[in-house]
């Protein structure tokens, strides 16, 4: 949609910058807050399992390549590095496979972007938990915004590429609020990063998750700390990037809508429209399992016992996860592995050997998907599941709000049960148990870069 009226995208912006000016002195609501500290925690303990994986790996040995002043962490690792190195490693690490938080209808992971270069950026201005906390507030609300400004599936089928370019810009947002700038500060963020937005949809081709991981989390988390410190150090330019002449609205004027990046900003808060996945898989197969694990709680329906399933769920979704090569985005395989284990976990999903396991595959075989055109157009991510029993039973459940979900949020001690299943096979039970406890009392931490104990491997 073009941008009709130069006055208009200019208010737009003006109160963006406002908005984000005022951010780390303005009082967030106590069930904000409390929502931010799940989806750190969450974020935390993605990348920490995601260190041990193969992104999470190539990412440590290229920042030990890099080396770089000591300014921040690369978790799971005992690396001090630059900033925007650090953020970039760790981004990789917290989409390093399908353990990160997602937002279904702005169609972004903001955590695998926004947590890092938060993070990175505290630790290299020495800043507090509380700071930490408004900072990803603010990246949530400007990484959705711009996603759902960009109108999601059109922009996509141009092959462009909503997880890193409202990634981006919320990082960006994010590592600026800790870099205490004016509005003229604020201003050359989001010029600095504008300039840098970019991101092909060829990422789905990517079957090792690399560039992947790379393209969610790590390029978007590094731009935007590239572009906080520029303006940190007083790199100055244009100052209307986004609304100017030949900006970034006048170059993506067939996809933009300038208003939604400010529409209800202050009053709805994207986070608290972000979900935290129940399981550490790919997010269209977060529904699917909900409902097969209601099945089994309710009918204690056992794999020895299933005939055939049918799983429904939207169009989109379906040709995402439909016999992939990944454990942990093939839907067919997860859900063979929950009907003969009766629960996933973090390890089951990754296993590898059980791909190819002989009763894998033949539960594999009653497993057919279908997509709905119907469900495609819900407001909620949705499954239905129905299991014929080889005892005649005919069962049904039709998942409508998954745990994690907006619609149904998860527990303090639901996330924290979560980020167990993630922490404790790389950093132990004690450690596991400290790091969680820390993040319940983060506003605590006047310095977060004493978290580097319970983070470093």
């Amino acid at each position: 949609m073009p941008v009709k009226n130069p006055q208009d995208a200019a208010r737009v912006v003006k109160q963006l910058v406002s908005y984000i000016t005022a951010a780390p002195k303005r009082r967030l609501p106590p069930r904000v807050t409390e929502r931010a500290k799940h989806h750190l925690l969450d974020t935390l303990s993605a990348m920490l399992s995601g260190s041990r994986l193969l992104p999470g790996q190539r990412a440590i040995q290229y920042a030990r390549d890099q080396g770089g002043n000591a300014e921040a962490c690369v978790i799971g690792s005992d690396l001090l590095t630059s900033a925007t190195t650090a953020a970039l490693a760790n981004g990789m690490h917290g989409h390093a496979d399908e353990t990160d938080d997602t937002y279904y209808l702005a169609l972004v992971h903001p955590g695998c972007s926004i947590v890092p270069a938060a993070f990175a950026m505290a630790e290299r201005t020495k800043s507090g938990g509380e700071a930490l906390l408004k900072a990803i507030v603010v990246g949530y609300d400007v990484c959705a915004r711009l996603s759902q400004a960009l109108g999601i599936e059109k922009f996509r089928s141009y092959g462009h590429s909503s997880h890193s370019f409202g990634g981006m810009l919320g990082s960006g947002v994010a590592a600026g609020a800790l870099a205490g700038l004016d509005a003229a500060g604020v201003r050359n963020v989001l010029s600095y990063t504008a300039q840098q937005l970019s991101g092909l949809s060829c990422w789905a081709r990517d079957v090792e998750h690399v560039q992947k991981a790379f393209h969610f989390g790590g390029m978007p988390a590094r731009n935007g700390v590239t572009a906080a410190i520029m303006a940190q150090t007083g790199f100055t330019g244009v100052d209307d990037t986004l609304e100017g002449e030949r900006g970034f609205f006048d170059a993506f004027r067939d996809f933009i809508e300038p208003a939604k990046l400010v529409a209800d900003l202050g009053r709805v808060y994207e986070i608290e429209n972000t979900s935290i996945k129940r399981w550490a898989v790919g997010y269209p197969i977060q529904a699917p399992l909900d409902a097969v694990s209601n099945l089994i709680e309710r009918h204690g329906v056992t794999g020895e016992n299933v005939e055939r399933v049918v799983i429904t769920i939207d169009e989109q979704g379906a040709r995402t996860v439909n016999q992939r090569k990944m454990a942990s985005i093939n839907i067919q395989h997860l859900v063979a592995i929950m009907l003969l284990d009766g629960e996933i976990t973090f390890a089951s999903a990754h296993d590898e050997k059980r791909v190819d396991d002989p009763e894998v595959l033949r539960m594999r075989k009653r497993i057919a998907l279908e997509g709905s055109a119907a469900l495609g157009r819900a407001k909620t991510t949705q499954a239905i599941v129905e299991i014929a029993t080889r005892d005649g039973k005919r069962l049904r459940h039709h998942t409508k709000a998954v745990l994690g979900t907006a619609a149904n949020p998860m527990s303090r001690e639901q996330v924290a049960a979560k980020s167990r299943d993630l922490l404790v096979p790389v950093i132990g039970a004690r450690r596991a148990e400290n790091l969680i406890k820390a993040v319940w009392e983060i506003e605590q931490v006047k310095d977060v870069r004493k978290l580097r104990r319970l983070l470093m491997v």
